[in-house]
């Protein structure tokens, strides 16, 4: 790319995409339609699955798939020759909730053996400031053998993908942009700015625009936690958080967020990155980590409670397994915790998800999904975890045949909170 020449709908620019999950294969596609795309994952069977048009996240219909000018490819030298390079793999944290670099290191390593002089590298998965350039850099300088800020440039601009949303998609939202230089971020402004509708926000410098993505979901944790916490206050008093939030919404400043399970690959994993950085820097954050302790423990929480008002115990069957409503993505969903928490308290239980994939869940959680509803019967408890659209259309019929006489519908999201139960079932929700 000329210092100076528009790069902006011009099919020269060659862009590499690395790591093709939920954000990666939307980013991939929608830059194919301006630019020459090729698009890279070391997973060799999602390679293939894309190549025939299937993309198992959803997040693609197989028609859009099929159009597509991207080339997908599992293969690294694929990707030499080009001009950018946008690194969107995951950074989930360890068993002991630290930061887990692996694949960013590793991206960059690919990348490193296929950099050449001029080319923009771009990290867009969620990181600590300072990290695009002070872990990342260094591993692309070392492998390329290029100088970083002089032969290469780096750049990030954070990923806002929301699994299953149809109106925030890549083409639409605000994307942040930030560079080691001026003309960098200048580049990288007018190629992102091709692809969206929302524009372009320069920031500041990486860092900012690393501290940016950090905090937005750490916020929306912060939110939801104090959700949770009140609803398990009110709950043992009678009364529903969601007709509690349904009156509190009627004042014009009020911000009126759901309780939950709080999982997925941003929201349950990004305050610990900023609770890690906060370290570093010598401070202890409180609020932070106060927020994820709550939602850390809502799964059990809720099982506690479902335990407490129906004593008996019995079967009890969970409907929903993945981390959000009408996607198949298992990253980090807190229903296990429910699950787990009922088996804890003497209870037999079987899961149901429409969406989720069978063999994820019996190798990831050591779950046997139900292969369908049809003749499942009898059950003690049922609990609804996830709000999936076949979920939300059960009427009456549906409950009589699913659970017994005497039996407990547990209302986690408020699913059935305007739906008439038989007479002989009881209701609990938070």
């Amino acid at each position: 790319m000329t210092p100076g020449v528009s790069v902006a709908n011009s099919p020269a620019v060659r862009i590499a995409v690395i790591g093709l999950g939920y954000v990666g294969l939307p980013l991939a596609v929608a830059f194919a339609r301006h630019f020459s795309v090729v698009g890279f994952d070391i997973d060799k069977r999602r390679i293939g699955e894309l190549a025939r048009g299937h993309d198992r996240t959803g997040e693609i219909d197989s028609p859009m798939l099929k159009a597509s000018t991207c080339r997908f490819t599992a293969s690294s030298p694929d990707m030499a020759g080009c001009d950018l390079f946008v690194i969107t793999v995951p950074t989930p944290v360890d068993e002991a909730q630290r930061p887990d670099l692996g694949a960013v290191r590793s991206a960059a390593e690919i990348v490193g053996r296929v950099l050449a002089k001029g080319a923009i590298v771009v990290l867009e998965s969620t990181v600590a400031p300072g990290t695009t350039e002070e872990v990342c850099g260094p591993i692309l300088a070392r492998i390329s053998g290029l100088a970083s800020g002089k032969d290469f440039h780096l750049g990030y601009s954070p990923e806002r993908i929301n699994p299953g949303d149809r109106e925030h998609t890549v083409e639409r939202i605000t994307k942040v942009v930030a560079g080691d230089t001026p003309e960098t971020a200048r580049r990288l402004a007018e190629i992102y700015g091709a692809i969206t509708s929302g524009g372009t926000f320069v920031a500041r410098s990486i860092r900012t625009a690393e501290a940016a993505k950090v905090i937005e979901n750490a916020q929306r944790d912060i939110n939801i936690a104090f959700i949770n916490e009140v609803a398990l206050i009110f709950e043992r008093a009678g009364l529903s958080i969601h007709d509690v939030l349904d009156a509190s919404a009627t004042k014009w400043n009020f911000l009126r967020f759901s309780p939950g399970l709080v999982g997925g690959h941003c929201i349950g994993v990004d305050p610990y990155y900023l609770a890690e950085f906060a370290r570093t820097q010598g401070y202890h954050p409180e609020i932070v980590l106060a927020g994820r302790r709550i939602n850390d423990a809502m799964g059990d929480q809720v099982a506690g409670r479902i335990a407490a008002v129906h004593s008996k115990g019995g079967r009890a069957l969970v409907l929903g397994f993945t981390f959000k409503e009408n996607v198949p993505d298992l990253r980090n969903s807190k229903v296990i915790d429910v699950v787990r928490g009922l088996e804890r308290r003497g209870f037999a239980v079987d899961v149901h998800d429409p969406f989720a994939d069978a063999e994820e869940a019996r190798h990831h959680h050591a779950v046997l999904l139900l292969p369908d509803l049809e003749t499942a019967q009898g059950y003690d408890v049922l609990v609804g975890a996830v709000g999936h659209r076949p979920y939300t259309a059960f009427t009456s019929a549906d409950f009589h045949r699913l659970v017994r006489a005497g039996g407990l519908v547990a209302d986690l999201k408020g699913i059935w909170r305007k739906t008439e139960l038989p007479p002989s079932l009881a209701r609990w929700q938070l």
